[in-house]
């Protein structure tokens, strides 16, 4: 037996995209334009699948602030925090996160993946309990295999079910961690915050909310959904990327639990590697700045993702459950899928292609993000290619449902 036989599987999924234009892992756009376009095979395509939510990777503050840091102090640290990579502008940006949040310290990781692989690795332990969403993300995922905890999925966004499961562990030892998302990356679906907030008091859970999607997006402020739910009190600790809203890469978890800095002296995902780069660090110090500052990237990508959300909704797709940032469109099989995302590209617009196992219920979709960036005119433009190329391709039925944030979620929670 071959090595990679047991991949083969894997393999046959690729050769059937293949089979059906581009490989989608091997995309290569020749040149980023700007938040919204790029060149690919010598065209202009409009990128509707970035996570670019406001258009911070050419804001002319966060490069002219990376570029300082980048011949100030170099390319890289070379080291993890706890040796020599802790820079004062580390120690900067933990304070502004902790000062964004209320909070009483933040801790930055390298990857928004780190992130929930540190925090949740490290908290939860043997004899606890963990109560993780069924569609939470991979990173969540493997963090609970690492934790050695009880692992315990819950039905997406169902709060009655969380209580359940939490009723059932009456009397037994251990913490009980409920892990949750702001806003879910598939079908662009929030989280019921304030009534998973309620089981937590109830039950004398920690919470712990992953506001990837949501930072700089919900809230008065921007801070996510736990602001613009009014339940930040009931959160415990707070996890986010800079990879997303904020334009760069990086992650960080804050929380205002006394103790929580300790976690440096604990948390692997943090102590075993490579601290940020300083350039990056100061573009994110800049992006923070900004969204704290400029309520009108919040406001531009609401408009821009409510007229994407309607606008297919009305063209007759099966669209998520609500116009957030997000928006996805199910196609009836992979098949058809890679066709439309190929055919998008071909028109000239640039969307995700999602597909199991990474998406709910086993849907394949196609996944946009929207950003303030995005013009009405590009919007429109998208929402009529789009539609014609569903035309083409006969997905469109006439009243069609909403996208179930559901889908799936009682077979694969157990």
């Amino acid at each position: 037996m071959s090595l990679f036989q047991k991949f083969d599987p894997i393999r046959a999924g690729l050769d059937l995209l293949v089979a059906n234009g581009r490989n989608p892992f091997e995309l290569r756009f020749e040149k980023i334009l700007s938040p919204t376009e790029a060149l690919l095979d010598g065209r202009t395509i409009l990128l509707l699948g970035t996570n670019n939510y406001l258009g911070l990777t050419f804001d002319p503050a966060c490069i002219e602030a990376s570029s300082r840091a980048l011949h100030a102090a170099g390319t890289g640290t070379t080291g993890s925090r706890i040796a020599n990579g802790t820079y004062c502008d580390h120690a900067v940006l933990e304070r502004r996160i902790a000062e964004f949040y209320g909070r009483r310290s933040a801790i930055t990781f390298t990857t928004g993946y780190q992130a929930n692989l540190g925090l949740i690795a490290t908290l939860a332990g043997h004899g606890d309990h963990l109560l993780i969403d069924a569609d939470s993300h991979a990173s969540i995922y493997d963090a609970s295999k690492l934790s050695n905890a009880e692992v315990i999925r819950f039905r997406h966004n169902d709060p009655e079910d969380l209580a359940h499961r939490l009723r059932r562990l009456k009397g037994r030892p251990g913490n009980r961690f409920i892990v949750t998302e702001g806003i879910y990356s598939m079908l662009g679906d929030a989280a019921p915050l304030r009534e998973i907030a309620v089981v937590k008091r109830e039950m004398g859970a920690y919470l712990i909310v992953d506001e990837a999607h949501s930072l700089g997006i919900l809230g008065e402020n921007g801070r996510g959904l736990c602001e613009a739910a009014g339940v930040e009190a009931d959160v415990d600790f707070i996890v986010g990327t800079f990879s997303k809203s904020l334009g760069a890469v990086g992650g960080f978890a804050t929380s205002d639990l006394p103790g929580f800095d300790l976690m440096r002296l604990a948390c692997r995902a943090y102590m075993f590697t490579a601290s940020l780069p300083p350039a990056v660090v100061a573009s994110v110090i800049a992006s923070l700045r900004r969204i704290s500052t400029d309520g009108s990237l919040r406001a531009r990508v609401i408009s821009s993702c409510r007229r994407l959300y309607f606008g297919l909704d009305q063209a007759g797709f099966e669209v998520g459950p609500q116009p957030n940032p997000i928006v996805a469109v199910r196609m009836p099989d992979r098949e058809t899928a890679a066709q439309f995302w190929n055919r998008l590209l071909d028109e000239g617009v640039y969307a995700n292609l999602a597909l199991p196992p990474a998406t709910p219920g086993s849907l394949c979709l196609i996944r946009c993000s929207v950003s303030s960036a995005h013009t009405e005119a590009q919007i429109d433009r998208a929402v009529s290619i789009m539609t014609a190329v569903a035309t083409e391709l006969r997905v469109l039925g006439a009243a069609r449902p909403h996208l179930s944030p559901n889908a799936g979620a009682a077979q694969s929670a157990s």
